[in-house]
């Protein structure tokens, strides 16, 4: 038995099918089944029910699958705490990021770091916050940029910046002349809502309540499980929706048939934090993430980021 036999048994485990399995494990599907009978005979147990359309784990597989992950997980931590004490601004760095700042903020974050820390590589996860969260409990990521608090206490977190939300309107809009929008302005629109699952829903429904609007999200089946597609039905006419800042840069939305203005709604707001384990050790490594990140950020963001410091 060893090391490279047990990430395969927790590649297949989580994937339940060999060919899914073997592409994340860069090996061919005969390698990895043969490996996985191999460890079969060592131990001397099945771990997996096999069927012509199915792949199952035993009762025992279940059992040994928690003990192979810690294995693995020790064996990754003595390489990552040596590599810590030779240079924590190198190697790879994995960081997950809400799809909601993803495309706006990462190619900016990607080109400063290459930049002033050549030898750190980001390696990028974009998933909903509770799957990074998991993610990062487990050891699969080593920070997650998140937008909503990060209370648990294996957990530590950094304020990045305070980022606003703007109102994504069709061109041609009535308030598309106004700079600058009211409560009772976002109380006349119909508003779109991601699906459930995505804290931008959620954080728009608290914006609603501060404008005290009653109908926000009532077209729930023209919920979008993406921003971009929100936009694409706001540019069709469909309703309106909350962008946080940093999505209306760039000619996308200008593209999509969309123009957005600013709030004057002083708490309509999200604030952007950099998560990661207490038990991390390259410390270093995550304060370099967050100046750079800081240091992208564009004037219809810094403005507010300002704002935030001075409080």
């Amino acid at each position: 038995m060893n090391l490279r036999d047990l990430k395969y048994f927790v590649a297949l485990a989580e994937t339940r099918h060999f060919g899914r399995a073997a592409e994340l494990s860069f090996v061919s599907q005969p390698t990895l089944s043969g490996q996985m009978r191999k460890l079969e005979t060592e131990l001397g147990v099945a771990l997996f029910e096999r069927t012509t359309k199915s792949v199952e784990l035993t009762p025992v597989g279940a059992a040994l699958l928690p003990h192979a992950r810690a294995a693995i997980e020790q064996t990754d931590a003595l390489a990552r705490l040596a590599g810590a004490h030779r240079d924590p601004l190198a190697g790879p760095l994995r960081l997950g990021v809400i799809p909601t700042i993803a495309p706006y903020l990462v190619p900016l974050v990607l080109a400063l770091i290459k930049e002033r820390y050549p030898s750190l590589k980001l390696v990028l996860f974009e998933e909903i916050t509770a799957s990074l969260l998991e993610r990062l409990r487990h050891h699969q990521i080593e920070a997650a940029i998140v937008a909503t608090p990060v209370t648990e206490p294996e957990f530590d977190a950094k304020t990045l910046f305070d980022e606003p939300f703007w109102l994504a309107l069709p061109r041609g809009h009535p308030l598309f002349l106004k700079d600058r929008l009211t409560r009772r302005d976002l109380g006349s629109v119909e508003l779109l809502l991601l699906a459930d699952g995505h804290c931008l829903a959620e954080q728009a429904m608290e914006v609603c309540r501060l404008a005290e609007k009653r109908n926000a999200g009532q077209q729930a089946d023209l919920r979008a499980s993406s921003l971009e597609t929100l936009l694409q039905l706001v540019g069709a006419g469909m309703g309106a929706t909350l962008v946080p800042a940093l999505a209306t840069r760039g000619a996308w939305m200008t593209d999509a048939g969309v123009v957005a203005r600013p709030l004057e709604l002083v708490d309509a707001k999200r604030t952007v934090s950099l998560a990661w384990r207490k038990s991390f050790p390259r410390v270093q490594a995550i304060q370099a993430l967050a100046e750079v990140i800081v240091a992208t950020l564009p004037n219809t963001v810094r403005s507010s980021h300002r704002r935030a410091r001075q409080r």
